[in-house]
């Protein structure tokens, strides 16, 4: 790690800040900054040892007390996962998927990943269904909770400025979609999962 951390130390400036790769991701035209006064903040050494995540026993995870989710937000669920909506997005839907036992991906029984990567293809097709989306892109971060979850994010249609990895920046500063809206579009999600992979639609508020 130290080996590591002294290359990037070695490629920034004075001030601890690498430069902006301008022919990168600041160089795509569906970047959403200006690259005029753009900066990275500096690099900060390695700290001695990765932080506890919330979860890292199972006794001390959200998946004790059932998730903590109201019925506003369950789409679906079967006798082994739990898929819920996100009620705090600037896109059309936003979902997070996750088993019910607790696990995080490096530890998923091969059945649990099996049935994973069927959900995974079930669900990208539900939400491409929405009307107000274009395309579904896929995340997967467990830097704060060791629970797995696995986002599902409707990149609206034919705002093509939205694409790809940017799309996330712009999430945080879009103006928020309406509960009900929210709903709606989950609707179809919730539907369409039924359909392909059996299981319960959730009470999205109903």
């Amino acid at each position: 790690m130290e080996d590591y951390y002294a290359r990037i130390a070695a490629a920034a400036g004075e001030d601890g800040r690498l430069p902006v790769a301008v022919e990168e991701m600041p160089g795509w035209d569906i970047y959403p900054y200006e690259i005029e006064g753009l900066r990275l903040k500096p690099v900060q050494p390695p700290v001695d040892e990765e932080p506890a995540r919330r979860g890292e026993h199972a006794a001390d995870c959200w998946c004790t007390d059932g998730f903590g989710d109201a019925d506003d937000r369950l789409v679906w669920s079967n006798a082994r996962w739990r898929l819920t909506l996100s009620v705090d997005t600037g896109l059309p839907v936003m979902l997070m998927l996750m088993p019910l036992a607790h696990h995080d991906l490096p530890s998923l029984p091969g059945d649990l990943a099996a049935e994973m990567g069927q959900l995974v293809v079930a669900v990208s097709d539900a939400v491409e269904h929405v009307p107000s989306v274009g395309r579904v892109q896929l995340a997967k971060y467990g830097d704060g909770g060791a629970h797995l979850h696995l986002f599902f994010l409707g990149r609206p249609a034919r705002l093509l400025q939205f694409r790809g990895s940017p799309l996330i920046d712009w999430e945080e500063n879009l103006p928020r979609v309406p509960l009900d809206v929210l709903q709606a579009n989950a609707r179809v999600v919730a539907e369409r999962m039924v359909v392909h992979v059996g299981g319960t639609p959730g009470g999205l508020g109903r």
